[in-house]
This record gives C-alpha cells, structure tokens and sequence, in this order.
C-alpha cells in the first residue's frame, strides 16, 4: 500500500508517501484506522493512519498479497526476504 501523506512543515505543506504492507485494519465507521509497517535503513516502521482523515491525499494499492490471516503481526519477527508475502494471482 502508498499513503499519500500530507505534511505541515512551517507554513508550507507537502506530500510525503509511505509504502508498506498493511499489517491490521481495525475499527468500523468514522473510527476505522489500517497499521502500514514498512522497513527504513533497517529498522522496522509502523504507522497508525485513521481511515477517513483529511491528511490522507492518496492511497494506491500497490500489490495484493495471498495472506491466510487478518493481522499479520508475524511479519514483526521475521526479517529480509522471509518477510515478503506472495503476491495474490488472478483467478
């Protein structure tokens, strides 16, 4: 997933992208919010983003993954290329 984030900096404001794979999604309604975990100079980053926030500018649906869960907490434990998850095939 690419979140299109935007950013206050000063008076100005920019668009800063987070990629990552959705570990959770949570919630129902206006209180709904999906965890994004990506990897950044070898250190493992989640962000929390609420669902219907006006800061969100994008998101893109980068890949589908095939995933036999709904919280992929387990992905927290695991490093390089065992932390990938196969991508989901058109049927």
């Amino acid at each position: 997933m690419r979140v299109h984030v935007k950013v206050v900096e000063g008076s100005r404001e920019r668009i800063q992208v987070f990629e990552g794979v959705v570990i959770k999604r949570r919630g129902a309604g206006i209180s709904e919010t999906f965890t994004v975990r990506k990897v950044s100079y070898g250190v493992g980053v989640e962000r929390t983003f609420p669902v219907h926030t006006p800061k969100i500018a994008k998101l893109e649906v980068v890949r589908r993954g095939k995933v036999r869960r709904a919280k992929l907490y387990y992905l927290r434990a695991l490093r390089g290329k065992a932390a990938r998850i196969k991508e989901k095939t058109a049927q």
